[in-house]
């Protein structure tokens, strides 16, 4: 990497900025592991180290491996973004990773835990998937939580709701679902409005 490159992007730094330089490194292969220091003091490096780095890397298990030796998530919300990354993964794989994930410390990484699973490589395994819900207390998790129930619910909403009305779970995170799934265009209008009718049960359930 440029050093002048780096000096510059505290100051200047814009997301069209490190758009270009993403996509001038990737082209040149550059090394961008100098950058692995700043990530959690400096956020605007999160999206080249990481973006740069697995753009270069052919094999999903690989990438995988990658990004869960740089578990670098701190107040980094939007580790939705490395969702595509990893869509290819074998689900069972990527069930022993996000097994760990949901457990963490770190909210960030238990919210990388489910976003990680929005794709293909969680259709269809909401029988898997939903034991790993539970109730938390940060916004983030629990946005990642209600983003995951809703891509589940368009394939097996029959699913979501029985588990729904059953769960046990606190309302922050199941209101936030329906209201996701309100407003998807993926999900049937009948749907919505069976799931729209757990809502005062779901809200005065202890």
């Amino acid at each position: 990497m440029v050093q002048a490159d780096l000096d510059a992007l505290p100051e200047s730094y814009r997301t069209k900025d490190v758009g270009a330089l993403i996509r001038r490194y990737v082209k040149n292969n550059a090394d961008v592991s100098a950058l692995r220091g700043y990530v959690l003091t400096e956020q605007q490096f999160h999206r080249i180290y990481f973006y740069v780095t697995l753009d270069q890397i052919g094999s999903v298990n690989d990438r995988m491996s990658f990004i869960d030796h740089n578990l670098l998530f701190d107040d980094w919300w939007h580790t939705d973004e490395l969702i595509k990354y990893v869509a290819d993964l074998d689900f069972k794989t990527a069930l022993s990773y996000v097994g760990k994930y949901v457990l963490s410390d770190n909210p960030f990484i238990r919210r990388w835990g489910y976003v990680m699973l929005i794709s293909k490589l969680g259709r269809g395994h909401a029988e898997n998937l939903l034991p790993l819900m539970k109730d938390d207390d940060h916004y983030y998790v629990q946005m990642g939580e209600a983003w995951l129930i809703v891509e589940l619910a368009v394939d097996e909403p029959d699913k979501i709701y029985r588990w729904m009305a059953n769960d046990g779970m606190k309302y922050n995170i199941n209101g936030k679902a329906i209201q996701k799934i309100c407003d998807s265009y993926r999900i049937s209008d009948e749907w919505k409005e069976h799931f729209k009718g757990l809502r005062k049960a779901l809200r005065t359930r202890k």
